[in-house]
């Protein structure tokens, strides 16, 4: 086994600790910031340091790899770079974060776990991987593919009910109704789980599975404590809803 699938698979055996933790410990931010973290920075600050990590360093490796005319790894490398140009720029932008903070400790955790993904994928694209475009008709790419493009589309859709939730101004939260919220909590989150899942689908590489898994593992816990939160705040909070996974969790 290389040294990348090594470096790969002890990265998800870190995974499987940190959810563990996640599952005691809420990171507190956004509706669960609480103090005794640190000194904070705005929130939209801290989200657009830790989302440009990873945007910066895949983009470092495209750069330190030379010319390279394997198509299957340019087609990896932009799906990155488009998932995070949305998340470094657009998102910041919508979610109207203005006089949110965010601890500094969470930022840069967030830095590191985006960095090693962006790395461990990074090289793989750039400097291991060696497939030629029969991989476009694989049908672990086309499915794979297929799911990276629903699940995006159904996390912008849920952030886009979302954001729809506030007027201008507002700082408060409200009880979601429509697409995936008609199914559970967080179908943000599941949209998210579901594209990375499909990347490492397409990309059948081990380093994409310990992005899919760390995915999971960051997003999983916080939808639980989000559907915790709803419900004990809002008495009205549909009960029939999940948290993350429609009709089991």
């Amino acid at each position: 086994m290389s040294a990348l699938n090594l470096i790969a698979l002890g990265w998800i055996g870190v995974a499987a600790i940190v959810f563990a933790s996640l599952l005691r410990t809420v990171a507190p931010y956004g509706r669960h910031a609480r103090p005794g973290w640190g000194p904070a920075i705005p929130a939209m600050a801290g989200w657009v340091v830790m989302e440009t990590a990873s945007l910066g360093a895949i983009v470092a490796l495209f750069v330190a790899s030379g010319p390279t005319l394997n198509r299957v790894a340019r087609v990896f490398f932009w799906a990155w770079v488009f998932h995070y140009a949305h998340r470094s720029f657009i998102y910041p932008l919508r979610a109207r974060q203005r006089g949110k903070t965010m601890p500094v400790s969470v930022a840069l955790m967030a830095v590191t776990f985006n960095a090693v993904n962006a790395g461990l994928n990074g090289w793989w694209f750039f400097f291991v991987l060696d497939r030629d475009a029969s991989w476009f008709v694989d049908p672990r790419f086309l499915v794979g593919a297929a799911l990276f493009a629903a699940g995006f589309a159904l996390n912008v859709q849920s952030d886009s009910i979302l954001f729809g939730l506030r007027r201008p101004g507002e700082t408060g939260y409200r009880i979601p109704h429509g697409g995936g919220f008609s199914y559970v909590s967080c179908p943000n989150y599941l949209g998210e789980i579901v594209e990375w899942c499909g990347f490492a689908l397409a990309a059948w590489s081990l380093p994409a599975l310990s992005f899919a898994a760390w995915t999971a593992v960051n997003l999983v816990p916080r939808a639980l404590a989000h559907h915790r939160w709803y419900l004990e705040r809002f008495p009205a909070y549909p009960r029939d809803r999940k948290a993350i996974v429609p009709f089991v969790l």
